[in-house]
C-alpha cells in the first residue's frame, strides 16, 4: 500500500487551502480562485519552464512556514515560488505587493505603445487590464521608445515588436509543439527582440498557436487583421473532423461569417487543446464545422460582458434613483419614434 502524500497548508489573503508538495503559490491561489489570484503575463501552465520573467505575479510572503515563521524579506514571484506547509501569503491585502505590481506595469509600458484603439488584441489583452488597474497617466521615462516596423514572420502571422514584453511564451510554445523552432529571442536586456533565423518564415502545422499564447498584440493573425473588434464578434464552440489535432476550436462569428478561429482556453486564458494551422486558417466556412453552442468566456473582459441576450426577469441596481432602465418595449418605442421623425423630414 502506497503512503499517502502529506499536503501543505497555505493561506492567501485569509483563505486557506491544501496543496501537494511542489505546487507554486500561483497554482495554490488558482485552486482557491477569485480575485486573489495574481495576474501572470509570462507563466503558462501548459508550457514547460514558463514563468519568472514578467514579475507581475509578485506577492508578499508574511510567514515562510510553520517550521520557520519568518517573513520573506522581499516580494517573490508567485509562479516560481513553491508552497511550504503553514505559509501565509498576501496579495490583494498587501500594499507592498500592489505597489510592486504597479512598478512592474510601468516598466512593461516603457516601450509598449498605447495603441489599443488600433490593436487587434484589444479586449483580450492582459497588459491592457494591468495598465487600466495599475497604470499611471503619463510615463516618467525621458528616453526615446524603441520602435520597429511590423514584420511578416509567416504567411499568416504578423509581428509587432513595439508591443513585445519579453514573456517568451511563443518561443516555449514553438519548442514544445514543433520539432525545429525557427524563431527566438535575440540579444539581451533592453536590446532583446523576437526574430526568425535569417528572416525565415514560421512554417509548421501548429505554429499558429503562438498567436493564442501571446498575452499582448505582439503576434497577431494576418487573416483577421483589422477585420472586427473582438467585442463585436460572438464566440461559439465548434468541432470538426481533423486528423492532426482534436478539432475542438472557438469560432469568432460576425453574422454568418467566421472572422477567426482560435484554440479553446480556460478561465486563465491558457489553451486547453492545441489546434493545427488547417483548422485555424483553412476552415473559414461554417459548413465545415459542427456548432456546439455559444462559448462562455470565463476570464473577465469585454468579451465576457458581451452577452448574447439579457436574462429575463433580471433586476439591475442603478446608481441614480431617478434613472429608469430601458426595457425591450422602451427600445421598440424609441425606434418607432425615430422612424416617424425621419418620415416628417
Amino acid at each position: 500500500m502506497s503512503e499517502e502524500i502529506k499536503k501543505f497548508k497555505i493561506t492567501i489573503d485569509g483563505q486557506t487551502t491544501e496543496v501537494l508538495p511542489g505546487t507554486s503559490i500561483l497554482e495554490a491561489a488558482r485552486q482557491i480562485g477569485g480575485k486573489l489570484v495574481p495576474p501572470a503575463m509570462c507563466y503558462y501552465k501548459p508550457l514547460e519552464t514558463s514563468g519568472g520573467r514578467c514579475r507581475t505575479c509578485l506577492v508578499e510572503v508574511s510567514k515562510g512556514s510553520d517550521a520557520d515563521s519568518r517573513p520573506m524579506p522581499k516580494l517573490v514571484a508567485s509562479c516560481r515560488t513553491g508552497v511550504m506547509d503553514g505559509m501565509e501569503v498576501k496579495n490583494l491585502t498587501s500594499e507592498k505587493a500592489q505597489e510592486g505590481r504597479k512598478a512592474v506595469t510601468e516598466f512593461l509600458l516603457i516601450n509598449h505603445p498605447l495603441d489599443c484603439p488600433v490593436c487587434d488584441q484589444a479586449g483580450e489583452c492582459h497588459l491592457q487590464d494591468l495598465g487600466y488597474e495599475h497604470g499611471v497617466e503619463a510615463t516618467r521615462t525621458e528616453f526615446e521608445r524603441r520602435t520597429f516596423e511590423p514584420e511578416d514572420i509567416g504567411p499568416n502571422i504578423k509581428l509587432h515588436m513595439n508591443r513585445f514584453i519579453l514573456c517568451a511564451r511563443c518561443v516555449l510554445a514553438a519548442n514544445q509543439l514543433t520539432e525545429e523552432r525557427e524563431h527566438g529571442i535575440l540579444f539581451r536586456g533592453e536590446h532583446a527582440e523576437i526574430s526568425t533565423y535569417l528572416n525565415k518564415a514560421l512554417d509548421n502545422d501548429f505554429i499558429g498557436n503562438v498567436i493564442d499564447v501571446c498575452p499582448v498584440g505582439a503576434l497577431t493573425d494576418r487573416t483577421s487583421r483589422f477585420a472586427s473588434r473582438v467585442w463585436f464578434t460572438k464566440p461559439v464552440n465548434a468541432t470538426c473532423k481533423c486528423g492532426k489535432c482534436s478539432g475542438k476550436a472557438v469560432l469568432w462569428m460576425k453574422g454568418d461569417e467566421i472572422v477567426r478561429v482560435t484554440a479553446r482556453k480556460d478561465q486563465y486564458d491558457e489553451i486547453v487543446d492545441w489546434i493545427c494551422n488547417e483548422c485555424r486558417w483553412e476552415r473559414k466556412d461554417i459548413k465545415l464545422w459542427d456548432i456546439e453552442g455559444p462559448r462562455h468566456i470565463d476570464r473577465h473582459s469585454v468579451i465576457s460582458l458581451n452577452h448574447y441576450e439579457k436574462p429575463k426577469n433580471m433586476v439591475s441596481l442603478l446608481d441614480n434613483p431617478d434613472a429608469k432602465e430601458l426595457s425591450p418595449k422602451d427600445e421598440i418605442e424609441s425606434e418607432e419614434k425615430t422612424e416617424n421623425n425621419f418620415k416628417l423630414m
